[in-house]
This record gives C-alpha cells, sequence and structure tokens, in this order.
C-alpha cells in the first residue's frame, strides 16, 4: 500500500484557505470587470511548439514536458537518445503545460484577430506550472490573473492599470502599498548617455542598492561590472534623484541629448496627466528610476506594486510591450498588461491579520437534527433560508447535542438553529450564537433577518 503524498512544489488548499484565496480572486475578477476586461481561458495543455523559444533556454529547460501517449520510444532511434535532451525532446513530446498566460494569449489573439474587437481587453485567472526547485514563496504550480490590453498605443492603459490597482488593493484591505512606475525608454537612455549601451540591466541591478549600500559602494559595485570611470561619472544626477520634487525635469535636464529618452519622459507625464485628469484621490504612485524588471520584453511603462510594512517582495508587476503577437508571424500588435501574484497577496494580508473574518467560513447557518420530527421540521425550512441567501446546512444524522455543536465549531460556523418540539409546536426557533453562546427566540423572518444583518 503507497503513502499518499503531495508532488514537490503543489500545495493542498483546505476549506479555510480556499475561502479566503476565493476572496481575493473574486475581488480582482469584480474589478477586472468593471473596468471593461473580458474573461479568457486557454487550455493547460499547450504544443511544445507554442511554447518553446518564447522564454529562454532557462525556461524552455523549466517547462514540463508531457510525454507522447502510446509508445512513445518506437519513433525514436539509439542516437536520439545518446543526443541532447533538447533534441530527444522533439521525438518524445509534443505537448508542455503552460509555463505562463501572456504566450497562450498571444497565440490566442493571432488564431482569432479576425473576430476580435480592436482594442482587445482580456483578463485571465489560471494556474501555471514551473519546473522549478521548489522553496519558500516559489511553487511549481500557482495562479497568474493577467489583465490585458492589446491593440492600441494609447497611454490611457497605463492610467487605467494604476487606476485598476488602486480600486483593487484597498478593497483587499492593503491600504499602505505604492505603485513603482519607470519607463524602459529612460532607461535606454541613460545607458546611452553615460555610454554603456545596451548594460541597463547591470546598471539598475547596483542602482537598486543605493539605500542599502550607500552611494560610494554602487560606484564600486559598478566599476567591478566592467563600468568605465566617466561612465560612472556622469551617472552622479541619479544618486540624488529620488529627492527632488520634480524628477521629470531632473531628467529632462540631465537626458536631453537622448531622443529616446526624452520620448519616455513624456510618455509618463502623459500618464501622470491622465491619473490627475481621472480624479484618483492621493494616487500611491512613484518614479522609480531603477525598476528594471522585464527589459526583455517590456518596451515602454513598466509597473510595480510593493505592500509597505511587510518582507515580501512585488506583489504585482507589469508594462507595456511592442510585439506581443510577432513570435507568431504578427507583427506589430502593441499592448500593456499587469500581473497580480495571489500567493503573495494572500501572504500580506495574513501577516496584517486583513481577511474578514466572515470569508473564513462558507456555512452561516446549521439546523440541529434531533430525532426524525425535528428533521422533517429541518427540512421543510431548510429551502426557504438558502433562498433568503444564507448558506445553510443541515446535520445529517439524529445524535447529541454536544457532537452538533462541536461540529458547528469546528467548522467556525456563526449560528445554529436548535430545532425541539417545543419550537415546532410554538414557531419560535431558537437561534445560538456560537461566538457569544447568546441564544434568542425567533421567528423564522426575524432569523433570517438577524443572519444577513
Amino acid at each position: 500500500m503507497s503513502k499518499p503524498s503531495l508532488a514537490r512544489g503543489t500545495r493542498d488548499f483546505g476549506p479555510e484557505q480556499m475561502a479566503r484565496r476565493n476572496f481575493i480572486l473574486d475581488t480582482i475578477r469584480r474589478n477586472y470587470q468593471r473596468y471593461g476586461f473580458q474573461p479568457l481561458e486557454t487550455p493547460a495543455l499547450e504544443n511544445l511548439s507554442v511554447l518553446m523559444g518564447k522564454y529562454g533556454d532557462e525556461g524552455d529547460q523549466l517547462l514540463f514536458k508531457i510525454l507522447n501517449s502510446g509508445d512513445f520510444k518506437s519513433k525514436t532511434t539509439s542516437e536520439d537518445w545518446e543526443g541532447t535532451a533538447k533534441s530527444l525532446t522533439t521525438k518524445i513530446s509534443e505537448k508542455g503545460l503552460r509555463y505562463d498566460l501572456t504566450v497562450p494569449f498571444a497565440r490566442y489573439v493571432v488564431m482569432n484577430r479576425g473576430s476580435l474587437a480592436m482594442p482587445f481587453k482580456r483578463y485571465q485567472i489560471q494556474p501555471v506550472w514551473r519546473a522549478d526547485r521548489p522553496q519558500r514563496g516559489r511553487y511549481r504550480e500557482f495562479y497568474q490573473c493577467d489583465a490585458d490590453v492589446v491593440g492600441t498605443d494609447s497611454l490611457l492603459c497605463e492610467a487605467e492599470i494604476v487606476g485598476l490597482l488602486h480600486d483593487i488593493f484597498p478593497q483587499l484591505g492593503i491600504e499602505d502599498f505604492v505603485v513603482k512606475i519607470n519607463n524602459r525608454k529612460i532607461l535606454t537612455g541613460i545607458a546611452e548617455v553615460v555610454g554603456a549601451q545596451g548594460q541597463e540591466g547591470t546598471l539598475c541591478v547596483a542602482i537598486d542598492k543605493l539605500d542599502k549600500i550607500g552611494k560610494e559602494k554602487v560606484k564600486a559595485e559598478l566599476v567591478e561590472r566592467g563600468f568605465q570611470s566617466n561612465s560612472i561619472e556622469l551617472l552622479e544626477p541619479i544618486f540624488d534623484l529620488d529627492k527632488n520634487k520634480d524628477p521629470f525635469a531632473v531628467l529632462k535636464e540631465w537626458l536631453g541629448s537622448s531622443e529616446i529618452a526624452m520620448e519616455g519622459i513624456r510618455e509618463l507625464e502623459q500618464v501622470w496627466h491622465f491619473i490627475q485628469l481621472s480624479g484618483l484621490e492621493n494616487p500611491r504612485i512613484e518614479f522609480d528610476v531603477t525598476l528594471a524588471r522585464g527589459l526583455s520584453y517590456y518596451t515602454g511603462a513598466i509597473f510595480e506594486v510593493k505592500a509597505q510594512g511587510v518582507q515580501i517582495g512585488s506583489i504585482s508587476g507589469g508594462g507595456r510591450y511592442d510585439n506581443l503577437t510577432g513570435t507568431f508571424g504578427v507583427p506589430g500588435i502593441s499592448g500593456v498588461g499587469i500581473s497580480l501574484g495571489v500567493d503573495r497577496i494572500y501572504d500580506v494580508m495574513e501577516e496584517l491579520g486583513l481577511f474578514p473574518e466572515s470569508h473564513t467560513t462558507s456555512t452561516q447557518l446549521m439546523l440541529t437534527n434531533f430525532d426524525r420530527e425535528a428533521f422533517e421540521y429541518g427540512l421543510s425550512i431548510l429551502s426557504s433560508l438558502r433562498r433568503a441567501g444564507i448558506n445553510t446546512e443541515m446535520y445529517p444524522d439524529s445524535v447529541k447535542l454536544k457532537k452538533q455543536l462541536d461540529f458547528a465549531d469546528k467548522k467556525q460556523i456563526p449560528y445554529v438553529m436548535l430545532i425541539g418540539s417545543e419550537e415546532i409546536q410554538s414557531g419560535m426557533l431558537t437561534l445560538k450564537n456560537m461566538k457569544t453562546g447568546e441564544q434568542k427566540k425567533l421567528e423564522l423572518a426575524q432569523v433570517i433577518e438577524t443572519i444577513l444583518q
């Protein structure tokens, strides 16, 4: 007899965890829809021809490949098995589990572009799989919650993403957060001005440590990474950029010779202007010149959301890309998107104690079951309670009251209706508050009103 176990990097979610996760997912889904995003789902399986080559060599290695059904070995030769793993894979596997939601989305857009209303706004909330080494906070199966707009260059989309984030997080109870924004074109312009073209990523990795190690150590690290002394001298304005009330003015003066940098600055100024026009009160936005996520594919705005007061990384990220569908032979479809990290949001809310008590249980009311008469009476009112919008269940067996109350307590059911011969004859039902222990005699309509309140 085999011992039950979980596959490494995967998790079970019990009822309490699922109630909390559904609270997060329902909040995200509701807000995505309010902003006009339409739901989309794609298969867990994709052809490897769709997935391979989209994430770099490292990403290709992290794809879960699925062996062909039947005798997959019959179509191979001994030379195939002696060759590289990559060449063998093409012979024994044609499909894989999706690595993210972006590539399947790009495939969908290309296959359906003739029937889609452009710009196309879609949201997608589904699990993805990565053959990564499991560790704390990193799993092989996890959910992504993406929202993207494709088919438009309008910077309204960037401003709308900022508004969307400002709606979602307060509804989850996360009030203290910051939306950090940068633009890839500004990073390209900085590298161009200091004579370090193509080294934006390396530059930003070092600059990002400014608060932790100080200016001089950052400069020393840049020297170690091969930056010339004159390039480092030209970087001087970046070290005091966060102290300026108008960083864009400083950037214009510093990067005025770079056309691409000036374009990036103008784009961000426009986004800031749209946010102001939208009437967003006290926007929690911050320009961060060191923000450099997704440099291999983002071409414009870059977003990242941090929850303050917790030692957890970003809880959301995204940006503007100019060629989502180019790898499928349809170039030039621009888009911008955001992805929310459900697992990290969960950890933030748990650490800060933000989950509402009402979202830790699904049943609101349990009816007791003393004998045949009480069972039949309870059954007769059960549907009325459910139709009124109260999640209700009845204990299925006629057992001692203590066992029934222990069951309700273990499930954290807030109310129990005690039904005995006296209640049946009078129509006055005994409602017990499991938290306070208080009991009241109420008519059925009053029971409904009390619980709904």
